[in-house]
């Protein structure tokens, strides 16, 4: 572990209060993949220390949050066995009827739109969650008529994701003397405190909290005026505000699906999914809850002007999406067994989010690359033994 970011001082406020009056609730600084102190084997990378720009989904040029592109291509690039093949666009995987497996990946040029097959003993797909499910559909073959491994018609269903619709927003007065030093890139975060031991509430599961506190604005009369008052102005900071964010977890269910459209395709002739994904009564009891409790717990913690909000916003306009592919003991139920290969076609890997079986409240992230270590892993030993 890495050593964390701080909170600045009235998220600490805000911690002391929530402590004094809950004791199921405790207030940590979010880690997240950022470098606060690289070491060696980040420097060995090419990577260098975050620099609190708070700019990381635009892709960070110092390498201090991770990425593929900062941190694991180029570290597969030094082992020589890395070829990249840019503007491709996955087709659907190839499945040999007489070997009974898959032997390969057809692929379509961005550009040109000519079709390319390579071939592998394994294949691994990771193209995040409905992309995998949709590549997986449209690899139709006489065995697999309804998409590659889906002999049980569940490929597709149980889609499930992150309910991030609730947010707070309020002041704080007090600590103007306090500030903090650049653009953090992670919040505080309140891991889930309800039915965490037993059920306790009208829903199922649970959310996590985050939250963060800013000065927001600048001086007076933002934007107005010009030379040296304008100059001046711009340097004082304004009042602290305070910005609560819900990621509830919602139950996987088999309405919740993708599938592929029987008449619309891509300009690379790829069927193009349809998603039919909503939220349910569960979800909006989850909201209406963390809406009451983030306003209670800012008003213990003296904050003003709480104002709550549903941004009413569609599955999907966020992160997170998990299912479709789900893992499982049995064939009937699953599709993937407990080293994330197809029952019905063990040489192929599903390791993204698409394997999940539920989601949690928790950035899942890390959570795809442990089962990918895992699995590749495991590939490489039943390989070893001639099983794939």
């Amino acid at each position: 572990m890495l050593p964390p970011f701080e909170l600045n001082c009235v998220e600490q406020h805000i911690q002391q209060k929530v402590r004094e009056n809950y004791r199921d609730r405790h207030v940590i600084i979010g880690r997240c993949a950022h470098l606060t102190k690289p070491n060696h084997i980040h420097a060995e990378q090419g990577r260098g220390q975050c620099q609190a720009r708070h700019l990381c989904y635009r892709g960070c040029p110092y390498g201090g949050y991770f990425s593929s592109n900062s941190s694991t291509i180029p570290w597969a690039a030094k082992t020589g066995n890395l070829t990249l093949r840019p503007d491709s666009v996955v087709h659907s995987i190839i499945y040999d009827e007489q070997k009974q497996k898959a032997t390969g990946v057809r692929v379509i040029d961005a550009n040109t739109k000519q079709a390319t097959e390579f071939y592998a003993e394994i294949i691994f797909v990771n193209a995040a969650c409905l992309n995998t499910n949709l590549i997986l559909l449209n690899s139709t073959s006489k065995r697999f008529p309804n998409g590659l491994g889906n002999d049980n018609g569940l490929l597709g269903k149980y889609v499930a994701f992150h309910n991030y619709r609730g947010s707070l927003t309020a002041r704080f007065e007090g600590y103007e003397n306090g500030y903090y030093y650049g653009r953090r890139p992670t919040t505080a975060f309140m891991p889930s405190f309800r039915n965490v031991f037993k059920q306790e509430t009208d829903f199922l599961r649970g959310y996590m909290v985050a939250f963060a506190a800013s000065r927001t604005g600048w001086g007076q009369g933002h934007g107005a005026g010009f030379g040296a008052d304008f100059k001046e102005n711009i340097t004082r900071p304004g009042e602290w505000g305070v910005f609560m964010m819900m990621q509830g977890e919602t139950v996987p269910k088999a309405e919740n699906h993708v599938r592929l459209s029987p008449d619309l395709r891509d300009a690379w002739g790829v069927p193009q999914l349809v998603v039919s994904v909503g939220y349910d009564a569960n979800d909006e009891r989850v909201l209406q809850d963390f809406l009451t409790q983030g306003a209670e717990m800012l008003d213990k913690a003296g904050c003003t002007g709480i104002s709550p909000s549903d941004s009413g916003q569609a599955p999907g306009l966020d992160i997170h999406e998990m299912g479709g592919c789900r893992m499982g003991r049995d064939p009937k139920t699953s599709l993937l067994n407990q080293w994330n290969q197809l029952h019905a076609c063990q040489n192929v890997f599903i390791t993204d989010g698409a394997a999940m079986t539920s989601v949690g409240n928790q950035n899942p992230s890390l959570t795809f690359m442990a089962l990918t270590a895992r699995a590749a892993n495991h590939a490489v030993e039943e390989l070893k033994k001639r099983n794939l």
